[in-house]
């Protein structure tokens, strides 16, 4: 009879968790889940913030380091410090955690009950908050910052602004018409509200991979305003607002670099 201990257990965890979100998310395009894929879903609720399609091929690097970190933390040849031990295990029990929340998010999503798709990518976002806090708070080699860091810092950025992008359906979904304001500018004000989050979390964390993960995202926004087969330049100023956030993003990592290279000496 095999007894696995704790650490053992929530490593093997991960890598079942980490193998179902993957299976569940491939199912709910592929089938597809209730009829619709998953952009299929977000069209059914038009806004000004939703970015271009192909900016949700960033899930393809997502999960490629996401399977790097399963397959680094399941090595059973890697010496762990003992001193780290305890909160890479918490980092494993989240992220596993996370899986199941990004799993219930894809049902909750394809059968269009946006308000409790909201709440699982709440408890996603919240998870990773926790996982990234964890890792801040530890001294990591480089691998463990390539191989765990780094792909929670890209999941984090992409998912803080999926959050925002999911509660701006949400409102959509229920009606909501912003006490009147028109529509450019309560997205010109969500952009304020992301690109204030994002540079604060940025310069909190000292995270240039979150920085550009969310530059990531505002270009697929901006894309989609200025493509044909979008807005096509319909809204000037929401355009002006992303290329200004961009370059404040931008300004923001260079910033990082630049005290990071004067730590160093």
């Amino acid at each position: 009879m095999i007894v696995l201990n704790a650490r053992t257990f929530t490593k093997i965890l991960t890598l079942v968790s980490f193998t179902a979100m993957i299976i569940v998310n491939a199912l709910a395009n592929i089938l597809p889940l209730n009829g619709l894929t998953t952009g299929e879903v977000a069209a059914l609720y038009p806004n000004l913030f939703t970015p271009a399609a192909i900016t949700f091929s960033i899930w393809g690097l997502i999960y490629l380091l996401l399977a790097c970190y399963i397959i680094f933390q399941l090595d059973i040849k890697r010496k762990e410090d003992p001193a780290k031990a305890p909160l890479f295990s918490k980092v494993r029990l989240l992220f596993c955690l996370s899986c199941l929340a990004n799993i219930l998010w894809i049902f909750s999503w394809h059968y269009r009950l946006i308000a409790l798709s909201m709440l699982f990518m709440l408890i996603l976002l919240f998870c990773l908050i926790y996982i990234v806090t964890l890792l801040n708070k530890m001294d990591l080699t480089t691998k463990e910052r390539i191989f765990v860091k780094l792909p929670f810092s890209i999941y984090f950025g992409w998912i803080t602004v999926a959050t925002i992008a999911n509660a701006t359906v949400l409102f959509v979904s229920l009606g909501w018409v912003a006490f009147g304001i028109p529509a450019t500018i309560w997205t010109i004000i969500i952009l304020a509200v992301g690109l204030f989050i994002g540079m604060l979390t940025t310069l909190k964390n000292r995270d240039i991979a979150y920085a550009l993960t969310v530059m990531w995202a505002y270009s697929g926004i901006i894309l989609k305003h200025v493509s044909k087969n979008g807005f096509d330049s319909h809204y000037p100023a929401i355009i002006i607002t992303v290329l200004i956030s961009l370059l404040l993003l931008l300004l923001t990592v260079i910033y990082l670099i630049i005290t990071r290279k004067r730590k160093a000496y």
